[in-house]
């Protein structure tokens, strides 16, 4: 008999049944010169991206402060294999993968879209932490909010052709045009089954461990709006950290230094993942 206080394991005999497709994966790091058992970081890009948005800027600023910093390119983004038929369970199988491969537990950072397959690893791997940065967690209003902020963009991706964000929608006007342009010249796509069901698929499970959780943004993200990112929150018993005057790319935007210094600090305070 089960106590009334045990967690449920979940058994995925299908997924054990059916098992994800090997797919050769793009992963970029920067670690410290010397090692101080700080946690790994995984970071995860959004639809579009590969892991060269994090290369940019982030993976060497994290590693400065003593963080070994990873970034994977999904299946079909960046420098990875392409998949024109990857599932989120695709995506999701490349996070698990990856981050079982890391030297020690390691922090699982999505964002945009990443940040919904993190939470579906976070079903799948016990992570030291989680951050969702600007996260993208689906759904029709995510499909309204777009149309409305760039509909000549959404519109042909609803019906499967590539989600095209713009300038305006990824960066603030403090980041130069030629930095901008050259940013957005680098997106891809994610594949249509994947983009459908960010719209329509199914919710997360819960996360094993009960890792520390932090969501964070921008007011002024024309992609993700405020509201969405006090959800989002909200399901972790929290509220969003705010950037203002900053856009979707954290990442990559002209204040990129301040988000990243806030997680660093925020993983530096946090207690490990509470058992179970």
């Amino acid at each position: 008999m089960s106590s009334g206080t045990e967690r449920v394991r979940v058994v995925r005999a299908w997924e054990w049944a059916r098992p994800e497709r090997p797919a050769r994966r793009e992963v970029l790091s920067v670690v410290p010169e010397l090692d101080q058992a700080k946690p790994p970081l995984l970071f995860v890009p959004g639809f579009g991206h590969g892991a060269w948005a994090f290369a940019e800027h982030w993976l060497a600023h994290a590693a400065a402060r003593g963080f070994p910093a990873y970034a994977v390119s999904l299946r079909g983004h960046g420098g990875s294999e392409p998949a024109p038929d990857a599932t989120l369970r695709a995506y999701t199988h490349d996070v698990v993968q990856v981050a079982a491969g890391l030297p020690r537990q390691a922090v699982l950072v999505g964002h945009g879209a990443g940040a919904r397959v993190v939470m579906h690893a976070l079903a799948r791997y016990p992570a030291r932490a989680a951050v969702l940065v600007a996260p993208v967690l689906g759904g029709w209003g995510t499909v309204g909010t777009a149309l409305r902020r760039n509909p000549i963009g959404t519109l042909p991706a609803v019906f499967g052709a590539r989600l095209r964000l713009n300038r305006r929608q990824l960066f603030s006007r403090e980041l130069p045009d030629g930095e901008a342009r050259r940013h957005v010249s680098r997106l891809g796509r994610a594949s249509r089954r994947a983009q459908w069901q960010l719209l329509t698929g199914r919710e997360p499970e819960p996360a094993v461990g009960r890792p520390p959780m932090l969501v964070l943004g921008s007011p002024h993200d024309r992609v993700v709006p405020s509201a969405a990112l006090t959800r989002a929150a909200r399901r972790y018993a929290s509220a969003p950290l705010l950037f203002p005057g900053m856009g979707h790319d954290l990442m990559l935007d002209a204040r990129w230094r301040e988000p990243i210094d806030a997680i660093l600090d925020w993983l530096e305070k946090e207690p490990a993942p509470a058992a179970g």
